[in-house]
C-alpha cells in the first residue's frame, strides 16, 4: 500500500474515534466569534464539520487539525496561515478560499474544489487526484517532495485528473509530484520547478513554461500544443520526439533538451 493510502486512511480513524461532539454553522460561528485570537483559537480540533456549510468564514484564530471537513462548503472563507495537517477533507468545497501559507500534510482531498483558491506560498504534501484548482493562484507553493525528510518513505503530492487549467505556479515548487492526465491548459508555470514529476498525459495546450524545470520527468503522451517553452529545461526527460504538438509551441528553439 502506498504511503500516501496509509496516511489518508490513518487519518480518517483518527477523526472518526475522536469526534467530541457534532456541530451546526451556528454553534462554529459561536467559537469563532468568542475566540481571543492566538492566545485562545476557536477549538474545532477533531470535531466533525462533514457536509457543513461554513462559506465565507473567518478560520484565521481557529484551530482545526484533524478536523472531519468531508463535503463541508468552505467556500470563500479565510483559512490562511493554518496547519490542517491530517484533517479529512474528500470533496470539500474551497471555492475561492483563502489558503496562503497554509499546511496540509498526509491530507486525503480527493475530488476537492479549490477553484480559483488562494493557494500562494501554502505547502501540501496530499492526495488531490481529480480535483479541480482551475484558475487557483498556487504562486511560490512548496508542494514539492523534501528529500531531507523522508522518514517514511517518498511522500509526495498526488495531482493525477487535477484540473489546473488558468492556473497560476509562478515559481512554484512540485519537484516529483504526480500529475498523470493533469489538465494545465492555459496555465502560467513561468520558473515553475516540476523536476522528476510524472506528467504522462498532461495537457500544456497555450500554457507559458517560460524558465519551467522539466529535467527528469516522464511526458509520455504529454500536449504542447501552442505552449511557451522559452527557456524550458527538458533535460533526462522523456524523448522529444515523443512529445505531441511540439511543432506548434512557440520559442521551441530556445527550450533546452540537453
Amino acid at each position: 500500500m502506498k504511503i500516501q493510502s496509509i496516511l489518508g486512511t490513518l487519518a480518517t480513524l483518527w477523526c472518526i474515534s475522536s469526534y467530541s461532539a457534532e456541530l451546526d454553522r451556528a454553534s462554529v460561528e459561536k467559537l469563532l466569534t468568542n475566540t481571543n485570537g492566538i492566545d485562545k483559537p476557536a477549538d474545532l480540533r477533531r470535531k466533525d464539520l462533514t457536509d457543513l456549510d461554513l462559506s465565507s468564514l473567518d478560520f484565521t484564530h481557529a484551530d482545526l487539525w484533524g478536523s472531519d471537513l468531508r463535503r463541508a462548503n468552505l467556500s470563500n472563507s479565510n483559512l490562511s496561515g493554518l496547519n490542517l495537517d491530517l484533517t479529512v477533507m474528500t470533496k470539500i468545497n474551497l471555492t475561492g478560499a483563502n489558503l496562503a501559507n497554509t499546511s496540509i500534510f498526509g491530507v486525503h482531498m480527493g475530488g476537492a474544489n479549490l477553484s480559483n483558491a488562494n493557494l500562494s506560498k501554502s505547502r501540501f504534501i496530499a492526495n488531490l487526484d481529480r480535483s479541480k484548482l482551475n484558475n487557483a493562484n498556487l504562486t511560490q507553493a512548496d508542494w514539492g517532495v523534501d528529500m531531507k525528510n523522508q522518514p517514511m518513505g517518498l511522500m509526495r503530492v498526488s495531482l493525477n485528473n487535477v484540473d489546473l487549467s488558468g492556473a497560476d505556479l509562478t515559481d512554484a515548487n512540485l519537484n516529483r509530484a504526480l500529475l498523470r492526465q493533469a489538465n494545465l491548459t492555459g496555465s502560467t508555470l513561468r520558473n515553475t520547478v516540476l523536476f522528476g514529476a510524472d506528467l504522462s498525459g498532461a495537457d500544456f495546450t497555450n500554457a507559458d513554461l517560460s524558465g519551467a524545470d522539466l529535467s527528469g520527468t516522464n511526458l509520455t503522451d504529454a500536449n504542447f500544443t501552442g505552449a511557451t517553452l522559452t527557456g524550458t529545461r527538458f533535460t533526462g526527460a522523456t524523448e522529444k520526439s515523443l512529445l505531441k504538438g511540439l511543432e506548434t509551441a512557440k520559442n521551441l528553439n530556445s527550450a533546452i533538451f540537453k
